[in-house]
């Protein structure tokens, strides 16, 4: 029974701890950019991307946007043809933010509310690898309130406390057989409240190009009094934990970004992502009845891992704006870690989008970006399950925009 409690509670991800529910969603201008706006002053999603920014924006302004993730993975277990593929369910990361205060001073002020980690994971319950994982939902919702100071005409600096809101729900299969037959099951759901920050620098310099540096700080998550809930053969519950406490680490970001700016309609950014992934060094779990099973720690040994950034802004007309992007990022999961709930590799990000401005208030933006995973073949060395990971991710999203 110590086994089978083991090798569930072993396989938890830290909320999202991989590229493949890291999400880089934050703003919809952004988006159609590959996610590239460190170095740049586009709009209020600046909050997040750098709050040194926010002082050089030019008007006031509140916006809102959503992101649905279709994600579809494929495994193919090692020595068989068939092919089994996740269920459709799409988590919907969210952003929001509102910039305020005088636009000609020195002194300004933001709100944002985003999603950074997040997603759902959902395989069929009687699945080739229902012992390890048959669903996951997880979300950390971040509030940022932020300021914002415009030292000189060239540079400007700020920063923001991070309140952080986070949720889980891991759901597995367990290999007991219940008096009616039915395979056993366990979830485990907690929810964490902790606090972080993001800071950054914006320089605007006499060649025109603008330069950003921004960290955005680790936050550790601690789940406390989380419940442990096993559907298991009533003479067997006793040795189950019913409750479990952990601390797990959301890595830090560092990013160096540059905007460069050909004519008077035309943007281009770069961005380079360094997330610190080696914080992630072992999953560790204390349990309410330890006098009956020993708490783990079990090893992951993640290395940190580099994301590029290349987007360009046109503006078209009075109206429209095009905007498309490409990237590259680079797995911080090593070999033997790779896990159904987060199937990672190195991946390519092509992304594009168009904004629509009916009035010179209101702003209506559009984005898609796609997601191509290298197809990896692995054998994760805490649950032995073998085979080989294809994944995709289609990424379609809307934003609103009010200037004031």
């Amino acid at each position: 029974m110590k086994k089978i409690l083991l090798s569930f509670l072993m396989v938890i991800p830290v909320w999202g701890f991989s590229q493949s529910f890291q999400v880089n969603l934050q703003g919809q201008k952004q988006i159609g950019m590959a996610g590239a706006g460190t170095g740049v002053a586009m709009d209020e999603a600046a909050v997040f991307f750098n709050p040194g920014a926010v002082s050089f924006l030019k008007k006031n302004g509140i916006q809102g946007g959503v992101s649905p993730i279709f994600l579809k993975t494929a495994f193919s277990e090692t020595g068989s043809n068939r092919v089994e593929h996740n269920k459709s369910k799409v988590p919907t990361p969210f952003q929001a933010y509102a910039v305020f205060g005088n636009p000609d001073g020195r002194v300004r002020f933001g709100l944002g509310a985003y999603t950074p980690f997040g997603g759902a994971m959902h395989w069929d319950e009687n699945w080739t690898g229902k012992y390890t994982v048959t669903s996951l939902d997880l979300h950390a919702i971040y509030i940022q309130p932020t300021v914002s100071i415009k030292v000189s005409d060239h540079v400007g600096i700020g920063g923001g406390l991070v309140y952080s809101m986070g949720k889980v729900d891991l759901r597995r299969a367990v290999p007991l057989t219940l008096s009616n037959g039915q395979t056993a099951t366990a979830k485990l759901q907690g929810d964490a409240h902790n606090f972080g920050w993001n800071a950054g620098i914006y320089v605007k310099t006499i060649s025109g190009v603008s330069i950003g540096v921004t960290h955005r700080s680790q936050i550790t998550a601690s789940v406390e009094d989380g419940d442990a809930i096993f559907d298991v053969p009533a003479a067997l519950a006793s040795g189950f934990p019913t409750k479990f406490n952990a601390d797990l680490p959301l890595p830090a970001t560092t990013s160096l970004g540059l905007g460069f700016y050909p004519s008077a309609k035309t943007t281009i950014a770069v961005d380079v992502n360094w997330v610190h992934w080696h914080k992630y060094k072992e999953l560790a779990f204390v349990y309410n009845n330890n006098d009956r099973i020993e708490n783990t720690r079990s090893p992951r040994n993640y290395h940190d891992a580099a994301t590029l950034r290349l987007g360009v802004e046109n503006q078209t007309t009075d109206a429209i704006a095009l905007r498309a992007g490409i990237g590259y990022a680079f797995t911080p999961v090593g070999v033997g870690y790779v896990t159904p709930e987060v199937p990672d590799a190195n991946r390519i990000l092509l992304s594009a989008g168009i904004g629509f401005k009916p009035t010179e208030r209101l702003g209506v933006d559009f984005s898609f970006l796609y997601e191509n995973l290298k197809s990896r073949t692995e054998t994760n060395i805490e649950t032995g399950l073998s085979g080989n990971f294809k994944t995709v991710a289609y990424i379609p999203g809307i934003g609103l925009s009010y200037k004031f």
